[in-house]
């Protein structure tokens, strides 16, 4: 039997993971299955357990992929600017999570489940992806609204990301849906995830970063 090359070893749970994105894209979360995911790559089912031992932790694994490229962006929007308004940052963000779809769908409808039936160094690992994201987040408050507390950053944190969990059922509610709600006559506001994102985080930067604005204006009119 011929030997897989370290290489080809090492690209197989990234065509894993893709072949689960694929499927995604059709299929629900539970008609997903390691035989379905099989079929899409050139990996026979058995061998997928050498990597993953539940479709819960390949979806884990996209998961934390995503945030991941999520903190690369994060990351360029402190490289690449040397100073940013609440509106200019509220958009980046905004922009920043506009192509992170997947991410917020799999952490807004299946998240709870993916992390009880993964394994423990498996739940770490996207653990301490979602740590970088949130350090960076923290990162990005620290450069562009240095007169922010430690409080002040610590509460953005914990208002924006619990928003994020409601992000994608409104900025993509399926027909069903709209239907149920056409039929109470409940109005519907078709929004999309760059929008809903600038929002609160310029509101949230206002509650904080606002009094930064003040202080400036302050000096402003001092040094006149």
């Amino acid at each position: 039997m011929a030997k897989v090359s370290r290489e080809v070893t090492e690209k197989r749970p990234e065509e894993i993971m893709d072949a689960c994105v694929r499927l995604h894209e059709t299929m629900s979360f539970r008609d997903i299955n390691l035989k379905e995911i099989s079929g899409e790559t050139s990996i026979s089912r058995p061998s997928i357990y050498n990597y993953f031992q539940t479709k819960e932790e390949i979806l884990l694994g996209v998961l934390e992929r995503e945030y991941r490229r999520w903190d690369d962006d994060l990351r360029q929007i402190i490289r690449n600017h040397q100073e940013m308004t609440e509106d200019e940052l509220a958009r980046a963000l905004g922009e920043s999570l506009e192509d992170r779809k997947l991410l917020l769908e799999i952490q807004a409808t299946d998240l709870y489940e993916i992390e009880e039936n993964s394994r423990q160094d498996k739940l770490n690992d996207f653990k301490k992806a979602f740590l970088a994201v949130i350090d960076s987040v923290d990162g990005v408050l620290k450069k562009f609204f240095p007169r922010m507390t430690d409080e002040d950053r610590m509460n953005f944190t914990y208002e924006f990301f619990p928003f994020m969990y409601g992000i994608y059922p409104y900025a993509f509610p399926t027909e069903k849906q709209m239907k149920a709600m056409d039929s109470v006559g409940l109005k519907v506001r078709r929004t999309t995830v760059k929008e809903l994102v600038y929002k609160c985080v310029l509101q949230l930067l206002k509650g904080a970063g606002g009094k930064e604005l003040e202080e400036k204006k302050k000096e402003g009119k001092n040094n006149e």
